[in-house]
């Protein structure tokens, strides 16, 4: 009998039918030679993939001789075929889902209708379920950290392929395939902060649009199936928010100005956006009999609906060429009214759908009607609502700047309690306290101009803080606000990153709360963000960990005994190294009653894409967050015991000792990390506005965290997701029955398992390779000693895991599939380092950029 089939089977024929498409094009467009190349190197490349020791050598020596004329098109054969087989295996996925939901088995497991289920079959009662739901607050915050690698007219590409994957069209597919390789990949010139929030929003306009319509569609029967009750038109669990154009926090490109104008773009794109819905609903809407309330509204005419829906339109239409005008820098018509709340938006079809159900017609109410006031409970009228971030010292500098002008000494020289005072008497008092021609350097000038654009602005969502640490950090944006006249004021987010801020972070929140007048502007609702990023970089990935994990639970401890209802927005990357990886998972580890039906967290760069590029994707993105936070709130997670809590303090300073030894203690790692990876290149890619450094020079403490991750996963070394790992495991290893029992706790499970794909990515031998290109001499021991610990690592890992692969199968097989196409990548990068810190040559830099681009593409999360 033949095997029975796999469930990946359709998966592998999709790679090979889009890799022959891409080996057709590369015969046809670029020559028969150029094919031959490739596949002599595919060829070489899985016989040294397993085991082949002279396929390998010959691999690397063919790799190394090709000229730069031949190394830049082989480098984008590779890259590409693992784009395309990133694509596939997200339409994978889709189709896996879609046949879940047909086949009325088993529901997927952490969809709404498995996830509601359990939850029920577990005693929560129906009316808690339902009013658990309605009562979510989950909002998905995108940013434009410079992760996503490819140029948005190759994503649009890709979505195509999806799609003409789903239909099964080869010849479209073939078509496009031969786009793509004619199109160029590489970014040219570094965007504005305004095209990379344009970029930004282009998901929502491509996908999320009819995606989370559907979603909740698909939401309200699972819920009326569990509970017999549905999803109410004005709710939406998940919303929307973005850092595009308003994070500036050590980004001198985002201004005052770039606010203004991105603002007015998400505006601009919702107007655009509902206006083409409600022409297309007045031409269904071709009705003659309606409500008297209707009929009141728009009078003795023929088609009532339409004539509503005129008014509409037209009211949309005017509202779109208000904000374009604002966009180019032009001062629109007042003279017309436009929308600027949902409500005011809302209530026209409201009407209608009011009409409807009272003539019978109910039915057609359920249509495009429907789906617009979803669109209105998600995304309001500006589709994800603007975030501001700004650094603590900033606030500091501007507020001595006026000090000193005022005659009343340094704000910036004074202590905690004298700035705290300060504060105080200012938030108290009536009069104006910033001159109005204030003699200031344009750091701050800039900066009270973004508190003035502030107070134009009618829906933001939060002014975040970074490098917080103390109460005055706070209240100096809460006095700048004032200030401005910002009413009521943007809710102030204290961001908590270092592990010493983190530590403090308690202290600081419990202080504030202590405030009159803060308590007075933001009642008993607060926010606070915890950074996975600069922790991790700050203290190694398993005490960051820990440290994350204990300051939630006394932050949520803290607020629950002064009657606080606390939102934590975690501020988490696309890689293990940033707090990256599987959310549905992450969020079920974390501290008992630290989501409570409320969570916001960062979706960054190419994870963007990767989570809400193609609708199916995008609906099993919300259903995975929904059903996390969900649980979480209804079966709250485990919480250690207090033996598992000292012997993981134990573990996390072993690891932070182990860490910090080598990154801060070796003098010599700075100068091997710049030797060995691709670091100081990364800049010369044109995917971000923001700097790669908070400043010129310094060590690893001055290195933005996402390069700092990136170059590490060029090499595929994987170190900052790992390091110190080893040394937190071999402490615990030394009580083996508490470690083992440990592993019933979701936390330390979800933290080791992270830790292990990472591991299983790991290739010692691929960063060997660039040591051997690339090291000086006098620094390759610091190499040896670091892939031994990275092996030693993986070795403890399975003592108290399993195989790094068990468990996973998707992963073992992304790893088998990808392996062999990333490695050449790898060593063509390694070559071309070497060739190019030698003699600098422009066509260097763009083979070297697609091997950067590829070795991405194929690892997944970049960053």
């Amino acid at each position: 009998m033949p095997p029975a089939p796999r469930p990946d089977d359709r998966l592998r024929a999709d790679v090979r039918m889009l890799g022959a498409f891409l080996g057709d094009t590369l015969k046809e467009v670029e020559g028969e030679d150029l094919f031959a190349t490739v596949e002599r190197v595919r060829r070489l490349s899985r016989a040294a993939r397993k085991g082949d020791a002279a396929a390998a050598e010959e691999l690397a020596a063919l790799l190394r001789s090709l000229p730069v004329e031949d190394a830049l098109p082989v480098a984008r054969a590779f890259a590409q075929f693992l784009a395309l087989a990133n694509i596939a295996e997200q339409h994978h996925r889709i189709r896996r889902r879609r046949e879940y939901r047909e086949a009325g088995s088993a529901a997927q497991r952490g969809s709404p209708d498995q996830s509601f289920g359990a939850l029920l079959a577990d005693g929560v009662a129906p009316a808690d379920l339902h009013r658990t739901v309605r009562e979510l607050e989950i909002e998905l915050v995108l940013t434009a950290h410079p992760t996503e690698v490819n140029r948005r007219t190759i994503l649009h590409k890709q979505n195509v392929i999806a799609d003409l994957l789903d239909r099964g069209d080869e010849d479209g597919l073939r078509r496009v395939v031969a786009e793509i390789w004619l199109t160029d990949e590489v970014h040219r010139r570094k965007p504005s902060p305004v095209e990379e929030a344009r970029g930004g929003l282009m998901v929502f306009e491509q996908c999320l649009w009819d995606a989370v319509p559907r979603w909740l569609r698909s939401l309200d029967a699972s819920l009326a199936a569990a509970t017999g009750e549905g999803l109410p038109l004005d709710v939406s669990p998940v919303r929307f928010g973005s850092w595009m154009g308003g994070d500036r926090d050590g980004n001198p490109n985002v201004t005052a100005e770039t606010t203004r104008r991105v603002c007015a773009l998400g505006r601009w794109i919702a107007a655009d956006l509902y206006w083409r819905e409600v022409d297309a609903l007045r031409a269904e809407l071709s009705l003659e009999r309606c409500s008297d309330e209707l009929r009141a509204a728009v009078g003795d005419v023929a088609e009532p609906y339409r004539e509503l829906l005129r008014g509409v339109r037209d009211r949309l239409d005017a509202t779109r060429e208000h904000f374009a005008a604002l966009l180019a820098g032009e001062a629109p018509d007042d003279d017309r009214a436009i929308y600027l709340r949902p409500d005011e938006l809302a209530a026209p079809l409201e009407l209608c759908r009011r009409s409807l159900i009272a003539t019978r017609a109910g039915r057609i109410a359920e249509g495009r009607l429907t789906d617009i006031l979803r669109r209105l409970a998600a995304f309001g009228l500006v589709l994800a609502r603007l975030d501001i971030r700004q650094e603590a010292p900033r606030h500091a500098e501007a507020l001595d700047a006026v000090t000193r002008a005022l005659g009343l000494g340094s704000y910036a020289e004074w202590d905690e309690a004298g700035r705290r005072n300060f504060l105080l008497a200012e938030l108290a008092s009536r009069r104006p306290l910033i001159p109005r021609e204030l003699d200031a350097s344009e750091d701050v000038r800039e900066v009270l101009a973004t508190f003035a654009e502030i107070a134009r602005q009618p829906d933001l969502g939060a002014y975040v803080i970074s490098m917080a640490s103390t109460p005055s950090d706070a209240l100096a944006v809460l006095l700048l606000q004032k200030e401005a006249g910002v009413h009521p004021p943007l809710r102030v987010v204290p961001l908590f990153e270092t592990d010493d801020d983190l530590a403090g972070a308690v202290d600081t929140m419990e202080r504030l709360y202590d405030v009159a007048p803060w308590r007075e502007a933001f009642g008993d609702r607060q926010e606070v963000m915890i950074g996975y990023s600069d922790s991790a970089k700050d203290a190694g990935r398993l005490a960051a960990a820990w440290s994350l994990y204990q300051a939630q639970e006394r932050l949520v401890a803290g607020a629950r005994a002064r009657g606080i209802r606390l939102t934590l927005f975690h501020g988490r990357g696309g890689s293990v190294g940033r707090g990256g990886g599987p959310m549905h998972r992450a969020i079920l580890s974390q501290p008992p009653g630290s989501t409570d039906g409320r969570l916001r967290v960062t979706e960054q760069g190419e994870m963007i894409q990767a989570k809400f590029g193609l609708p199916g994707i995008a609906q099993r993105t919300l259903d995975l967050y929904l059903t996390a936070v969900t649980e979480g709130k209804l079966r709250p997670p485990r919480g250690p015991e207090p033996a598992w809590r000292a012997l993981m303090s134990e573990m996390a300073d072993a690891a932070k000792a182990g860490y910090r030894d080598l990154v801060r203690g070796e003098p010599d790692f700075v100068p091997y990390f710049r030797a060995v990876t691709p670091e100081q290149e990364l800049g010369r890619l044109k995917i971000g506005s923001r700097p790669a450094r908070r400043r010129k020079g310094g060590g690893v403490e001055s290195l933005r965290a996402i390069p700092w991750i990136f170059a590490w996963t060029q090499t595929r070394l994987m170190l900052p997701s790992w390091l110190g790992v080893g040394d937190g495991l071999a402490r615990g290893l030394q009580d083996p029955d508490t470690l083992g029992a440990m592993r019933d706790w979701p936390f330390l499970d979800a933290t080791l398992s992270l830790i292990c794909m990472v591991l299983a990515k790991a290739e010692p031998p691929i960063a060997a390779m660039y040591d051997a290109a690339l090291c000086p001499a006098e620094l390759e021991g610091l190499g040896e000693r670091l892939r031994a610990r990275c092996r030693r690592t993986a070795a403890l890992l399975e003592e108290v895991q399993g195989s790094l692969r068990d468990g996973n199968p998707v992963l073992a097989r992304t790893l088998d599939l990808r392996n062999p196409y990333v490695d050449p990548l790898n060593v063509l990068q390694a070559e071309l380092l070497r060739r190019f810190r030698a003699e600098p040559d422009p066509r260097l830099e763009e083979a070297l950029i697609v091997t950067i681009n590829g070795i991405a593409a194929g690892m997944r999360n970049t960053g």
